[in-house]
């Protein structure tokens, strides 16, 4: 147990011992209750000595936590509330927790999706209502990007509970690629969340890839409980550790990629990573910088490079840079095609 639970556990013990007015607590006495708390919680017998109990005493006095606890010695020996309605666990909100919970609550909402959230559902709610009776109208000063209207979202929890109880799924499903709708068999290890959008990660069957299915494009979801699932220890971290988003093209290896980035991009590349294997190999007198990415190359690799338009060169491999020469050349193309029909 860590030594910060530990004194929470001391600091209930002693709060409690102290709210009782029909005994007189002596250092001893706290010594002795605290040490049985713990042996409830651990297990094993802990040795609390009295500098430990003397400084909790202080502690739990102190602003540090909060409390402001009025702790008084009588007699020379005995500890007692000199508020006798005092107790820690009834301390008033400070304004920074109000503000940490209301952020808090925002970002558990989130994922009103899982069943798993129901539980603390009745919680978030009276959360809610402590934080605007303590201060109404406050308004969260983070703001998560969601899109509520996004397909798929409502097969989550589902996804979610075949994946822990280890259930083969049997999904319909429509690429964008596809005409026609496709059912089969799903072996899902994981949920993903990439760019707001949510991916239902497996196999097929065992021999099968790896692969990926958009939650937005599942037409309907159902359970195959006489098929046996799948028993894999799938490293999610591992998986994805040389990829930008979902795809990952097997058989292919990473690769070196060389990035030119100009002096007005530069700093929020340097500040904000393209990948976590984002090295910085040069900075020119102009500003402008070369960095170095170990990537398999990806769609969604292709589209974060494309997003900066000519504030951004590849320079190697020769086949990427290429891909990337010839689709800005196509839309260069296109603009100009439009621009012609318009004259």
């Amino acid at each position: 147990m860590s030594q910060n639970k530990n004194a929470l556990i001391r600091y209930k013990t002693i709060d409690k011992c102290l709210q009782n007015r029909y005994r007189a607590w002596t250092l001893d006495d706290l010594i002795e209750m605290c040490s049985d708390a713990l042996y409830e919680f651990e297990g094993r017998e802990t040795s609390i000595s009295k500098r430990t109990i003397q400084m909790d005493i202080q502690m739990m006095r102190s602003e540090k936590l909060g409390y402001n606890a009025p702790i008084e010695v009588y007699d020379k020996k005995y500890y007692r509330y000199e508020d006798e309605e005092f107790t820690i666990t009834d301390i008033p909100l400070t304004e920074t927790d109000i503000n940490v919970l209301t952020e808090t609550v925002s970002m558990l909402k989130q994922f009103k999706d899982f069943s798993l959230f129901n539980d603390v559902s009745d919680i978030l709610q009276r959360l809610e209502d402590k934080i605007y009776a303590e201060k109404s109208h406050t308004q969260p000063v983070i703001h998560l990007d969601k899109n509520e209207n996004l397909k798929g979202l409502h097969f989550l929890d589902q996804l979610y509970q075949a994946i822990f109880k280890k259930v083969v799924l049997k999904i319909t499903y429509k690429s964008f690629t596809s005409r026609d709708e496709n059912t089969f068999l799903f072996h899902a290890f994981i949920l993903k969340e990439f760019n707001n959008r949510w991916f239902l990660v497996g196999r097929k069957r065992k021999t099968a890839p790896i692969s990926n299915l958009a939650l937005d494009r599942i037409i309907a979801l159902d359970y195959d409980f006489q098929t046996p699932y799948i028993e894999e220890d799938f490293d999610a971290e591992k998986f994805y550790k040389n990829v930008v988003g979902v795809t990952v093209n097997s058989g292919l290896q990473p690769r070196k990629i060389e990035l030119w980035i100009d002096r007005t991009n530069a700093p929020y590349v340097l500040t904000k990573p393209l990948h976590q294997t984002q090295r910085l190999i040069k900075t020119n007198d102009d500003g402008s910088v070369i960095i170095h990415l170990l990537l398999i190359v990806n769609y969604e690799m292709e589209r974060l490079l494309l997003g900066f338009g000519n504030g951004l060169e590849v320079i190697s491999p020769e086949n990427l840079r290429n891909r990337m020469k010839g689709i800005l050349e196509k839309s260069l193309e296109r603009y100009n095609v439009k621009l012609q029909q318009k004259e």
